[in-house]
């Protein structure tokens, strides 16, 4: 834990008191986005034409833009056309974890040689999607998300028009309703303009049409179900649950009076950190000898300290690697890339830890002839019943780190408030439920108060369960030392310049930086720090540059996500309507 902490902890009480928006831009670069407009038609062979239109202001020079397009399972996205007004742009696209990554490079003067600079820009992008229109049993439907929630700036207004395939019976919707100022429809075109819509919101349109507006619709996706009851159910449900959300932050407000006494004293007596005598700015050598699981247990993991993540299972099959009990194989696939392959022949679990063990186990089931094809592994894992095996085993995984963290936790880091905030949330949260209740049923003037203050004590309490774990624990002294220094680590890691005025002296040196590296989530920036620095590193035929080089952090991201979806799935309609379950919507920023 770091000197954040402290900031963190009074911003959880400023929080109360009011909506704090704190804006950090760099004064030499920054850029907004004043406008966009985002027309879209429905065809009645259901195709979705979509022409989307952004205003840029920049200040400082740019490379370019970019936007994410999202893809739902069954979605396809093609002829993309882009254009601008203001700059010359070059686009290049790619995929890239089930979106669409448009990377648009502006250019101020028509030999494309010279960035932009303080100017505004106006980007165009428009392109076809399909089965993105559904058409259900009883009705047709779209659902798409006009503004998503992955731009990196706040848009000022959106302005939206929506071409339907008839002029009857359609209805729509638009979420949230409160960033709509202006709104119309003539019965074929429906079009909408919005406030200002901050990063992280998503502005989403719902329309439901009929089915005889659609005609040989080979482009739409086919439910065979009825759809409209559930569809509007969800949309009322979810209106619901924004509208009480809304209303909970506004009693936050009236209630911020009423400070959590029991909180701040346990922040005084167990949360501050020890003093120690420590002032290094950056470690250059691994600060201790534990396996990079560990180190990503209680480094990367503020919400639960000594629980792992994906990084630390995906470091220590980095770690196997290196030590020779996996094997890193590549072969050409056809194109410019090759695939990966895991060798499992030379593996000794006499030499293996528990969790090592486990980890052998979750992935040894997907192999054919003790080889498993990392690029076959995003299929395999699609299957129900593989998903919900490796998700089983993944858990095993990360049962058996903590039970290896367990000692070195009882003594770095003590836990008295963390539990101690946990139980206050809990009691307060039954305390509060019951004040509310007697609040109801009272007929005494004052019984509004009683409400009011319950309705605090349960949302505060709900607030005080999502806290992070080292808010209100705290390291012991030997924990802080080694929290300070790994983290020290960390940012030497990250910092491209301090590995360049200190650059490793060998290869093995580099392996380790990358293994710890992908445990603290850094690992890209080691990878870019190499590749200055080892220019020819595309030589080592080594398992650990082989495995970084030929995607081995993406493959494994997205068979996790795929295993993540296909052990829980829904049902195609199951969802749709409810806000933010629409197609479209990503985002993008500038570059």
């Amino acid at each position: 834990m770091d000197g954040n902490k402290g900031f963190i902890t009074i911003l959880i009480f400023l929080i109360l008191f009011l909506a704090v928006s704190t804006v950090s831009a760099d004064d030499d670069k920054s850029y907004t986005i004043d406008q966009a407009f985002i027309d879209l038609t429905v065809g009645s062979n259901g195709l979705l034409h979509v022409d989307e239109q952004f205003d840029y202001t920049f200040k400082g020079s740019f490379n370019g833009v970019y936007r994410d397009i999202p893809l739902k399972n069954g979605e396809s996205i093609d002829n993309i056309k882009v254009s601008a007004v203001g700059a010359y742009p070059v686009l290049k696209e790619s995929d890239d974890g089930g979106q669409k990554h448009l990377k648009i490079f502006l250019y101020s003067d028509a030999a494309h040689t010279k960035n932009i600079r303080d100017c505004s820009v106006s980007v165009f992008i428009s392109y076809d999607m399909k089965n993105v229109v559904t058409l259900f049993n009883d009705v047709g439907a779209l659902q798409y998300k006009i503004w998503g929630d992955e731009w990196d700036v706040d848009v000022g207004e959106v302005i939206t028009s929506i071409t339907l395939p008839g002029g009857k019976n359609n209805t729509y919707y638009l979420n949230p309703d409160e960033y709509t100022v202006n709104k119309n429809s003539n019965g074929t075109t429906i079009t909408a303009e919005t406030t200002s819509i901050p990063k992280g919101e998503i502005y989403e349109a719902l329309v439901l049409m009929p089915l005889s507006d659609f005609n040989n619709a080979s482009y739409a996706k086919h439910i065979n179900e009825d759809g409209k009851d559930k569809i509007l159910k969800n949309l009322n449900d979810s209106i619901s649950s924004r509208n009480f959300w809304n209303t909970t932050y506004l009693i936050l407000g009236l209630l911020s009076i009423l400070s959590p006494i029991g909180v701040i004293f346990t922040y005084v007596k167990y949360g501050r950190e020890p003093k120690v005598d420590y002032d290094g700015i950056y470690e250059r050598e691994l600060p201790s000898n534990d396996s990079p699981e560990i180190i990503n247990a209680f480094i990367d993991n503020k919400d639960s300290i000594g629980t792992p993540n994906m990084k630390g299972f995906q470091a220590s099959i980095m770690n196997l690697i290196d030590r020779g009990t996996l094997r890193m194989k590549t072969q050409e696939n056809g194109s410019d890339n090759k695939d990966l392959f895991i060798d499992f022949s030379n593996v000794d679990n006499s030499d293996l830890s528990l969790s090592e063990k486990t980890l052998i186990n979750a992935l040894y089931p997907f192999a054919e002839n003790e080889i498993l094809n990392l690029s076959s592994l995003n299929d395999k894992l699609s299957s129900k019943a593989n998903a919900k095996s490796f998700q089983e085993d993944y858990g095993t995984w990360a049962d058996h780190v903590k039970k290896e963290c367990s000692d070195k936790r009882l003594e770095y880091f003590d836990d008295r408030g963390s539990t101690l905030i946990s139980a206050i949330g809990f009691l307060g949260l039954a305390f509060g439920v019951i004040i509310a209740i007697l609040g109801f049923i009272t007929e005494l003037g004052n019984g509004y108060i009683s409400v009011l203050g319950g309705g605090f004590l349960i949302v505060f309490s709900l607030a005080l369960m999502f806290v992070p774990e080292d808010i209100f624990g705290r390291w012991t002294k030997e924990g802080r030392l080694f929290y300070l220094k790994w983290s020290n680590f960390r940012k030497f890691l990250k910092d491209n310049s301090l590995i360049k005025e200190h650059p490793p002296e060998s290869i093995v040196i580099w392996k380790k930086y990358l293994i710890y590296g992908t445990a603290l989530g850094v690992a890209d920036n080691v990878f870019k720090s190499m590749k200055i620095h080892v220019p020819n590193i595309s030589d080592y035929d080594d398992g650990i540059f082989l495995y970084h080089y030929y995607g081995g952090y993406y493959v494994f991201n997205q068979a996790f996500k795929t295993s993540e979806s296909a052990a829980n799935p829904s049902s195609d309609s199951g969802g749709f309507g409810g806000f933010g379950g629409g197609s479209g919507g990503g985002g993008g920023g500038a570059f």
